[in-house]
């Protein structure tokens, strides 16, 4: 992938600065360090920093059609663009390089804002018309490639990353205590809002047009929703041959580049399964990169390693220290933009770096699977749950949840505590957040961290309500579990895994990800499938594991689901951790940035110290707050204007009055 970023007067011609410019470009060098380029004109200017990918010579941006009257800065991956390039060349379009990213431009000269129909892919783009004095942004489906603007002294701008918009000196930089209410319920802002006052983010499947001064935003695709009387009724055998099918193709096309494509392998079913297809249908030399912990509770390198031997790969693993995750928690807080509730982001960015020192720039990645599928534990405890209220007196059913922790249900203590906690909302199943607010009503607890100032600017705020406000119409008439994997991927899958542990950390390196679970037909085919072949009994990703059963061991296959995680208390609360941790969490520096009330933070502090297991709510509160500290260093307090290294494009097209589209740098068109 790539960084773009952009400044558009909205109401007309006006001076753009190409310092500024220059610098928002400068600061997204870490997405893609290969080639820089620059558009400008005298109503808007494009920048992009390129990670060559397809068109490794010819493809520099900003990229124009035959005529110049329209150009594009891109981010991202257009895995159906050979397709779309026929179609266009037999229509009579003319390219002078072999990139998706012109294909896209093409496609919308031919079909304008419906252009978005015919991509698969993950994307974020900007196209300027300096005809019409038109400028669209866009964003993939599910949001895989980020895109924030802001509007500004009456311009927009716009960029891949928040730090690149903050070069402009003009646009304050403050902490948004909305978002920090959000972030500490959901793990993540809600679609639209960041971590910061009045910058904005393009939500998943929606568009952005500037146009006659009027700005219009409007989603072209929706997370589907189907009724259980839109279900496709066919059998068990043809919906799987129907999803190996479409799997299979997903893996093809995003095999697709002009360089080495890597996948990751967890040793789960959802990365085992990618890289299996990948091994035994299109490259059995694939290298894969994995993930030892020191903590042997996180550690599934076992696992690893049985399938690398069974499939004959050629595997890599990174071994990660808790003091690594504590050495690098402020730099993935650099590249994720918001306070984060877990650590499980850090070794996410330093595999990434195992990847780009190994000479990768693309990896195939497991995620969206247990989303899409319905592999996770809180769907199981929906279902479970939606039984036990229609006889909630009923021991029988409530002991049911115990076969999802077994472990934990071991101990008389904690069965009756954990049954007590599961049984909140019984009384309410047809609530449409039923599956979900438990969860949430427990992760809000860390709220009670939050400072008397912070408090009286949230006021009244209930983000729990805001969700109210949109979700379908027709949800009422949805299955169980329909209702819960939307809840899941609008808000988790998009606004924090894709994000925090998706792209930002995997573009600290320059490494694109793409996640085949995720290709737009696959979602859209298996919001169709009934709910029993997604969770059957309490067997999660039911097709998906059929589909799987024929390529991997039987072991992988039915092993429990057990979720990523990274180690918190053993890794920021070290004695060995960095300074800076232990100055971010002290009394002083939680009473001057003013998010906190220090002396409850103060007795967290030592009261983990104290203990040798924590809860998860003491575990969330410990990251949410320092992580917030941090952005707050990085961000608000010791910001730096300038960028390191400074940009030297190798394209500059500067159509400004008295410049005769001057051309400068080695792609001229």
């Amino acid at each position: 992938m790539c960084g773009l970023a952009g400044i558009c007067h909205i109401n007309g011609p006006g001076s753009i600065s190409l310092d500024t410019l220059h610098r928002m470009t400068a600061a997204l060098q870490h997405r893609g360090g290969d080639e820089s380029g620059i558009y400008v004109d005298d109503q808007v200017g494009l920048g992009h920093s390129r990670l060559s990918i397809i068109d490794l010579t010819s493809g520099t941006q900003p990229i124009h059609n035959e005529d110049k009257s329209l150009w594009i800065v891109f981010n991202g991956e257009i895995f159906n663009f050979k397709e779309l390039r026929r179609q266009l060349i037999n229509e009579g379009h003319q390219f002078y390089t072999t990139t998706d990213t012109e294909v896209v431009l093409h496609l919308y000269e031919r079909d304008g804002l419906q252009c978005l129909d015919s991509l698969n892919g993950q994307f974020a783009f900007a196209i300027w018309d300096a005809v019409k004095k038109q400028l669209f942004l866009a964003r993939d489906r599910m949001g895989i490639c980020p895109l924030h603007y802001t509007i500004q002294n009456g311009r927009l701008y716009f960029a891949s990353e928040i730090k690149s918009i903050f070069m402009e000196k003009e646009i304050q930089r403050k902490i948004n205590p909305i978002a920090l209410d959000q972030i500490f319920t959901f793990w993540a802002p809600l679609p639209g809002i960041t971590a910061f006052n009045n910058i904005h983010e393009l939500e998943p499947g929606q568009f952005l047009l500037l146009d006659q001064g009027n700005i219009n935003l409007k989603k072209y695709w929706h997370f589907p929703t189907p009724s259980r009387s839109e279900h496709i009724d066919a059998s068990f055998e043809e919906l799987t041959e129907e999803l190996t099918l479409l799997l299979s193709d997903a893996v093809r096309i995003r095999l697709n580049a002009d360089v080495t494509v890597g996948s990751y392998l967890s040793g789960g079913l959802d990365s085992s399964g990618i890289t299996a297809l990948i091994a035994r249908n299109f490259n059995q030399n694939v290298q894969s990169f994995g993930i030892r912990f020191e903590e042997s509770d996180f550690d599934e390198s076992i696992y690893q390693k049985q399938l690398a031997a069974f499939l004959n790969v050629n595997h890599k693993e990174l071994s990660i220290s808790n003091i690594d995750i504590a050495s690098h928690f402020s730099d993935i807080l650099w590249h994720t933009e918001k306070p984060i509730l877990r650590t499980a982001p850090v070794p996410l960015f330093l595999l990434s770096g195992l990847v780009s020192q190994s000479g990768l720039k693309v990896i195939l990645t497991g995620e969206g699977a247990d989303e899409i599928f319905g592999g996770y534990n809180i769907f199981k405890e929906t279902l479970i749950r939606k039984f036990w209220s229609r006889k909630p007196a009923d021991p029988s059913r409530a002991n049911l949840i115990t076969r999802i922790y077994p472990n934990i249900f071991k101990n008389p203590l904690l069965k009756n505590s954990l049954i007590k906690f599961f049984a909140q909302g019984l009384d309410n199943a047809d609530d449409p957040l039923f599956s979900h607010l438990i969860r949430w009503n427990n992760t809000k607890r860390i709220k009670m961290f939050f400072s008397d100032d912070i408090k009286n600017e949230i006021e009244n705020y209930d983000c729990i309500e805001e969700i109210r406000q949109f979700i379908p119409d027709h949800f009422n008439s949805c299955s169980t579990l329909t209702k819960a994997q939307y809840l899941e991927s609008s808000i988790f899958l998009s606004n924090y895994l894709l994000s925090s542990q998706g792209d930002r950390v995997a573009m600290g390196h320059a490494v694109e990800t793409r996640p085949p679970f995720l290709d737009h037909r696959i979602i859209e085919y298996m919001s169709r499938v009934p709910s029993v072949w997604k969770v059957l009994g309490l067997n999660e990703k039911h097709i998906l594991k059929k589909v799987f059963s024929d390529i991997l061991p039987k072991n992988i296959i039915n092993r429990p689901k057990n979720p990523y995680r990274a180690p918190i208390q053993q890794s920021l609360l070290s004695t060995q951790n960095p300074e800076l941790i232990r100055s971010m969490l002290s009394e002083t520096a939680i009473q001057k940035s003013g998010y906190f009330n220090a002396k409850k933070v103060t007795a967290l502090t030592k009261k983990i110290n104290t203990q040798k297991n924590i809860n998860e709510v003491d575990g969330m509160a410990i990251a949410a707050i320092l992580s917030t500290q941090i952005i707050d260093n990085q961000y608000i307090q010791n910001f730096s204007l300038s960028s390191t290294p400074s940009l030297k494009p190798d394209l500059l097209i500067d159509n400004r009055s008295g410049n005769s589209g001057l051309f400068a740098g080695n792609q001229q068109g």
